[in-house]
């Protein structure tokens, strides 16, 4: 696998999976926000209580039924970009507990806009992390160039899962950040003279640090 069928796999994840990074919470966090704008006419007030947490507990339902659409739509535009990366936010549960409607200023725009406005306020309390992409990857090459393939792919912060000789080749399979592996086939080809090759699919976003995205994405 080169660097340019590295690059059309990114683009095959953007496509399938959305984008590359994602972002989610990592604890609950309670709020009551109020959505209040005046213009001289009517104007638009929304006030909603509840919470955000990670979706790994059971399923709750809120106890406030009014503007339910409104608040929803708000929610579903809110995560489609976190502020950690810019990524989509996944795993996330909103809870609404309550809600206060005002007779001339509510409408739906308001509590579209107080849902988005409450989320970007409390967003930073659940203490969200980044995902990155994790890929299993899996690399063959003759068994004289072990040791400095295995400490090629650790060297890209790689899991080795299994190692197993054939005959003359041996084969390593390993979990690496997807982000790590650009410009690994030029290291593969320098390290078993032009002998080696691998392969590597995705397995599952797992937590990573801000900064690797942050210098990925410069």
């Amino acid at each position: 696998m080169g660097e340019l069928h590295l690059k059309v796999y990114v683009e095959r994840m953007r496509r399938e999976y959305g984008v590359a990074y994602r972002e989610t919470p990592t604890r609950r966090c309670e709020f009551v926000y109020t959505h209040r704008k005046q213009t001289g006419g009517a104007g638009q007030f929304a006030r909603i209580a509840g919470y955000f947490e990670p979706m790994e507990s059971a399923p709750r339902r809120g106890a406030t039924r009014s503007s339910r659409t409104s608040i929803e739509k708000g929610f579903k535009a809110a995560i489609l970009k976190g502020s950690l990366c810019g990524a989509p936010i996944t795993s996330i549960r909103f809870v609404l507990k309550d809600g206060t409607f005002h007779v001339v200023d509510s409408s739906e725009l308001a509590f579209h806009v107080c849902t988005i406005v409450a989320l970007c306020e409390n967003y930073a309390k659940t203490q969200s992390v980044i995902l990155e992409p994790i890929m299993t990857v899996e690399v063959v090459a003759p068994v004289e160039f072990q040791s400095s393939v295995i400490g090629g792919v650790t060297s890209r912060r790689g899991t080795i899962l299994d190692s197993e000789v054939h005959d003359d080749e041996f084969t390593v399979t390993a979990e690496v950040a997807l982000n790590n592996m650009f410009g690994y086939s030029s290291q593969l080809r320098g390290q078993t003279q032009g002998k080696g090759e691998f392969t590597m699919e995705y397995k599952t976003h797992r937590a990573t640090r801000s900064w690797t995205v942050q210098q990925s994405t410069r």
